[in-house]
């Protein structure tokens, strides 16, 4: 049974024999399980795709942005039916913990008001990931709240963060500065983005393992991301290097910061932005993206071509007919309708072939050449938002060049390895522990699975096998 028809199922209505054929292919297997037990990563949430944004939110709770069970306590409530149910229900939880979080600092309990108001952003994050209409007035409004509540959680906590504008045309770009408390003088730093759902908030992983190892952390939102996409109306840039290149420029004048270490973590979408980026910016001396990304576009015409292998041609031939079509198929799923309307208003365009030609230029075929960053590439069994292996290959003049693929077998196989951040933390940073040539006493970097560069291309390269993945409903992550 072909991926088309698992989709095509889904999409239509048929959602019972569309999930398991997804659920069967995501794990490798030619035909549904025998077995009535759903995989581990099946959360029974309304598609595939909220599948992983729950995870994604309950692997935050390894470093206590979340709990556990508040996050299936909220679950429980959500209505598969009701678009808004996600959106109204995380809202509560958020509400609820933001009540104990005044309450415990009313009483002198600062460090469980920062706990409380921690949890209590994340959770307001997590209800406009979903939002079935990102135009409402009220978004602006709960992004504002979830910002004020990571800063109160800042406050409150004495985390060592500050909340910072970076200058960025001819306005800023909200971010935070976490100088690590344990070196006197330059540090190497940290510049850590999301891609098209995350924020700079969900960097906290980032933050918490680099004050442990001797690196700053400088986590922003860049256009068409978190906060600056909700309250500042800004959309993506094909042309990151206009992004990036501010930000370094403000890093290099402080004191605390190594100019010459200066690194760049991007995620999701992110694959693409921060190659991008690296190609015109000399100064960022490490690379991770995760995954890969050659051509965004990509994402987008494998999905509608799994629909109808039809689309694409029509697209070409008569946009106008295109726009109508998939308008139809939008009627017949949600899913479908929600992230078409999210990424046309991410992209600030209104129509989807007007989406389609945007996102064409998403592209890092003519730039990954230009890199001269040590670059480490990431990806996953059965990841289908990249191309990682493509990238890597095109990686012709970076010193070293690392190459991860997470696997089923380690539990952190799908897209941004949702519910596995440990493996994936201790990766990363035993990746910028060598390339920083920094004392990694404690860090065991064959535990991690970093092996020894082999020649590749005449460069430095190595490759290593690290995980496996899920079918994508959504248009894009």
């Amino acid at each position: 049974m072909k991926l088309g028809f698992a989709l095509l199922a889904a999409l239509l209505g048929n959602n019972e024999v569309g999930a398991k054929e997804i659920r069967s292919l995501a794990e490798g297997q030619g035909e549904v399980p025998t077995t009535d037990r759903p995989p581990w990563w099946d959360l029974g949430l309304a598609d595939e795709v909220l599948n992983e944004v729950g995870l994604f939110y309950l692997g935050q709770a390894w470093y206590q942005a979340t709990d556990v069970g508040e996050m299936l306590e909220t679950f429980g409530r959500c209505n598969a039916s009701d678009p808004w149910s996600w959106t109204l229900e995380f809202r509560k939880t958020s509400d609820r913990l933001e009540k104990l979080a005044k309450e415990s600092a009313d009483a002198g309990h600062h460090r469980s008001a920062g706990h409380y108001y921690l949890r209590a952003a994340t959770y307001r994050r997590a209800a406009l990931h979903r939002h079935p209409d990102p135009f409402h007035e009220e978004v602006p409004i709960q992004a504002q709240l979830a910002v004020d509540a990571f800063k109160k959680f800042l406050t409150e906590f004495e985390y060592p963060c500050e909340s910072v504008e970076i200058p960025y045309e001819a306005t800023t770009l909200p971010g935070y500065l976490c100088i690590n408390p344990n070196i006197d003088g330059p540090a190497p730093t940290i510049i850590f983005q999301e891609g098209k759902d995350g924020w700079a908030e969900d960097g906290k992983f980032i933050v918490d393992e680099a004050a442990s190892r001797g690196y700053n952390v400088l986590l922003f939102d860049g256009p068409g991301i978190g906060k600056v996409m909700r309250t500042q109306g800004l959309p993506f840039r094909y042309d990151w290097e206009n992004v990036i290149t501010p930000i370094v420029d403000h890093l290099i004048e402080m004191d605390e910061v190594d100019e010459n270490n200066i690194a760049l973590v991007a995620v999701s979408l992110g694959g693409y932005l921060g190659p991008r980026a690296a190609a015109f910016e000399p100064r960022i001396k490490a690379l991770i993206a995760n995954p890969g990304v050659i051509d965004w576009s990509l994402v987008y015409s494998d999905f509608l071509n799994e629909i109808d292998p039809n689309l694409m041609r029509l697209l070409e031939a008569d946009p106008a007919s295109f726009d109508k079509t998939i308008a139809q198929i939008m009627q017949h799923s949600p899913l479908m309708e929600w992230g078409m309307i999210d990424s046309m208003w991410h992209h600030n365009k209104t129509t989807p072939s007007q989406l389609m030609e945007e996102i064409g230029r998403f592209n890092n075929r003519d730039t990954a050449k230009d890199i001269t960053a040590c670059t480490l590439v990431i990806d996953a069994d059965a990841e289908t938002r990249g191309q990682s292996l493509e990238l890597f290959d095109s990686l012709v003049n970076c010193p070293r060049k690392d190459y991860v693929k997470f696997t089923t077998e380690e539990a952190a196989q799908l897209h941004v390895q949702p519910g596995a951040t440990a493996i994936l933390s201790a990766r990363m940073f035993n990746w910028l522990d060598e390339v920083f040539a920094m004392d990694i006493s404690g860090a065991d970097a064959t535990e991690a699975g970093i092996k020894s560069p082999a020649t590749h291309s005449t460069l430095s390269a190595s490759v290593l096998v690290i995980g496996s993945a899920v079918v994508a409903l959504a248009l894009a992550n």
